[in-house]
């Protein structure tokens, strides 16, 4: 199994750290991973992306023109990268940034309420794994376990009580994401 992914959104979306996430996550599982994020003026409120591949077999480049996945949270994002999802991929966005939604009939889209779910836990950083969980309820590429280990690696001790309220976020994500 090898998924190539691309995240894409506003700088402060936590689009760079669900990235690095999902790569700890295939890390921590014994997978493959390449984790390549898009820094500059992207992180002052510009879009920003970062690609993911998390593979069973050895990555031979890190460079993609073509994505099995697209996680788009902007409009920006979803006119730039829908056109690379490739034919069969899947295309994930949330309701809230797009003001066109995707219109391919070759790839399979869902819509997750990341934004809306995120205001309802009253908790805006926690929108990143709520998209997160939705990615994982349709394309399992790690496990919320491997999810969880990535955690306690990534974080900062002093946030480590923040780990439960994040698995839950992605419990929430998997229960929202739908189909279009």
């Amino acid at each position: 199994m090898t998924k190539e992914i691309i995240i894409s959104g506003f700088g402060g979306q936590g689009v760079l750290s669900m990235g690095k996430i999902l790569a700890y996550s295939g890390l921590m599982e014994d997978k493959e991973v390449t984790w390549m994020p898009a820094y500059g003026p992207e992180q002052r409120g510009g879009t920003a992306n970062v690609t993911v591949i998390v593979s069973d077999e050895r990555i031979s480049s890190p460079i993609l023109s073509r994505y099995d996945i697209a996680i788009v949270l902007n409009q920006p994002s979803l006119d730039k990268f829908m056109p690379k999802v490739k034919p069969g991929g899947i295309l994930i966005y949330d309701s809230y940034g797009i003001i066109n939604p995707p219109t391919r009939e070759d790839i399979t889209v869902y819509r997750i309420d990341a934004m809306d779910k995120a205001a309802e836990m009253k908790n805006a950083k926690v929108f990143n794994m709520i998209v997160l969980g939705g990615l994982l309820q349709v394309a399992p590429v790690v496990s919320d376990k491997g999810v969880e280990k990535a955690l306690f690696k990534t974080l900062p001790e002093r946030h480590h009580h923040l780990i439960p309220l994040n698995m839950e976020a992605i419990k929430a994500g998997r229960e929202i994401i739908e189909k279009m």
